[in-house]
C-alpha cells in the first residue's frame, strides 16, 4: 500500500530495522509512530511510559503513541510474523537452545484483562498481577524473543476463552516454532513445567531433547523389588556468562532401572546440600553427560536473570492500558525492539558485507562505548548513537524560548554523524 508522503526520518539505525516492518502499517503516522516508539524503548527513561517516551522523541504528548497502541489499524499476528520471519534469516538455519519460562508483574485493581491474584515467579510471592507464558532463544551466549501467550486465570477468563495451564500454553508456543520452521538443540524449563506430566510427554512425543527442573520429592514408580540409587558424587566447572567458573558436584540418581529418561542432583556443597544452590533435573540426553549437563541448565538460570533485565531496560510492564488486545500491541513492540538489539551482536554480525568493521571503530572512539558482546553492551552501544536524537528532542522546548540557532546546529551535525552507524539487516 502507497503511503501518501515519506515517513519522518528520525536516526538511520533506528529507521533502518524498522523499514524491515514497513508493510505492516496501513499509514505513514502508523509506521512513525513505530519508529519513535522503537526510539524510546531503548533510551535510558526510568519509565517507559507513553507520555515520557513522548517527551523524549518530540511529540507533544502520549496521546498520539495511545492512539497508534489502541485504534491504529495494524494487526499484531502480522507484526509478529513479519519479527520472526527476520529471526529465522538472523538464524540461517542454525538450531539454537529454547528456554520457556513464565514472567509476571504486579498490577494493582481489576480493570486490567487476566491481571488476577496470582503465583508472580519473579516476586516469589500470591500477588495481584499479569502473568505471560515466554519462549525465546539463546545462540551463542545471546538472547533472542520468539513467542508469549498470557496466562488466563480461570476467573478472569471471557466467555470466548478456554483456560489452559502454563505448560500446556508452552507446549503450544513449542508446537507453533516447529510449524514455523525452528530448530532446536535442547529445551529448558523450570519445575513448573518439569514437574507437568503433559509438558513432558509432549516433548517425548515431539522427539525433542530436553532438560527440566524437578522438585526434590519428585516421584517416579518403582517395580517391585526395585529401590532407589544414587552414583558417587563428581566435581565440574560450572560456567558463567561472564567466562568465570565455580566448582559444583554433580551425581545421578537411578530409580530402579536406568531408562531414556534420568535424574540427576547438582550443589555447591555435597555435605550441607544448601536449598538455594541445589537442583534437581530431569533429561532424555543421553551418553555421558555429567560434565554438561549443570552448565546446559545453567543457561537456563542465568539467561532468566538477564530476561528480567531485559524486560527492565524496555519496559515490558511500563504499558498503561487495560485491554489485553492493547497490552500484546505493546509486548509484540517490545518484542520487535528486543530482537533489534540482538540483531548487533557479533555472532549475527559477523555475517555483515554491506559495512567493513573498519567503518564503525570511530563510533567506538566515544568513552563509554563498550566492547563487550552481550545484550546489555549492545544496549549500551545503541543508546549512545541515539543520545544526540534524544537530547535534541529534549532541550528542544528551551530552545524555543531562548534562540540559540547555533547550539541547534551542533546537535543536527551530530546526529548527522551518528547516522553514518548502520544496523545489520540480515539478507
Amino acid at each position: 500500500m502507497s503511503m501518501a508522503r515519506a515517513p519522518v526520518d528520525t536516526v538511520a539505525f533506528i529507521d533502518q530495522y524498522c523499514a524491515l516492518y514497513h508493510d505492516q502499517f496501513p499509514d505513514v503516522r502508523s509506521f512513525e509512530h513505530f519508529k519513535l516508539l522503537h526510539l524510546g524503548l531503548v533510551a535510558e527513561l526510568r519509565r517507559k511510559s507513553l507520555p515520557a517516551i513522548a517527551k523524549a522523541v518530540g511529540l507533544h504528548d502520549g496521546q498520539e503513541l495511545h492512539h497508534f497502541l489502541a485504534l491504529s489499524p495494524w494487526k499484531v499476528a502480522d507484526l509478529r510474523h513479519e519479527r520472526l520471519k527476520l529471526t529465522k534469516r538472523m538464524l540461517h538455519n542454525r538450531s539454537f537452545v529454547l528456554c520457556l519460562d513464565e514472567t509476571g508483574d504486579k498490577k494493582k485493581g481489576k480493570t486490567t484483562d487476566y491481571a488476577a491474584r496470582q503465583y508472580i515467579g519473579n516476586l516469589g510471592k500470591l500477588e495481584n498481577g499479569l502473568v505471560s507464558v515466554n519462549a525465546y532463544g539463546v545462540l551463542d551466549n545471546v538472547t533472542f524473543p520468539l513467542l508469549f501467550q498470557v496466562f488466563k486465570p480461570q476467573k478472569r477468563l471471557k466467555s470466548t476463552d478456554e483456560y489452559k495451564t502454563k505448560p500446556e500454553l508452552a507446549v503450544l508456543l513449542i508446537k507453533d516454532l516447529i510449524e514455523q520452521g525452528f530448530r532446536f538443540d535442547v529445551v529448558l524449563a523450570d519445575s513448573l513445567y518439569g514437574e507437568s506430566s503433559h509438558f513432558v510427554d509432549e516433548l517425548l512425543q515431539l522427539k525433542l531433547k530436553f532438560v527440566v527442573a524437578i522438585r526434590s520429592n519428585h516421584g517416579v514408580w518403582l517395580a517391585p523389588g526395585q529401590h532407589v540409587r544414587y552414583t558417587r558424587w563428581r566435581t565440574f566447572d560450572r560456567q558463567f556468562s561472564d567466562g568465570e567458573t565455580e566448582v559444583r558436584s554433580i551425581r545421578e540418581i537411578i530409580f530402579g532401572k536406568r531408562g531414556t529418561i534420568r535424574y540427576y542432583q547438582l550443589t555447591t556443597d555435597t555435605k550441607t546440600l544448601p536449598q538455594e544452590t541445589t537442583q534437581f533435573l530431569m533429561t532424555n540426553l543421553d551418553g555421558d553427560i555429567r560434565k554438561e549437563l549443570g552448565n546446559i541448565y545453567g543457561l537456563r538460570t542465568w539467561i532468566e536473570y538477564g530476561f528480567k533485565q531485559i524486560k527492565n531496560e524496555l519496559g515490558w510492564a511500563d504499558y498503561r492500558v487495560t485491554d489485553y488486545d492493547h497490552i500484546e500491541r505493546w509486548w509484540e513492540i517490545v518484542c520487535c525492539t528486543y530482537l533489534m538489539i540482538s540483531l548487533q551482536a557479533p555472532i549475527f554480525r559477523q555475517q555483515e558485507t554491506s559495512t567493513s568493521n573498519e567503518e564503525q571503530t570511530v563510533y567506538a572512539r566515544h568513552e563509554w562505548w563498550d566492547t563487550g558482546s552481550g545484550w546489555k553492551n549492545i544496549l549500551n552501544n545503541v543508546r549512545l548513537i541515539t543520545q544526540p536524537y534524544i537530547f535534541c528532542c529534549l532541550l528542544l522546548p528551551w530552545l524555543k524560548v531562548f534562540d540559540i540557532p547555533t547550539l541547534y546546529k551542533g546537535f543536527r551535525t551530530l546526529i548527522n554523524a551518528m547516522n553514518g552507524f548502520q544496523c545489520y539487516i540480515p539478507i
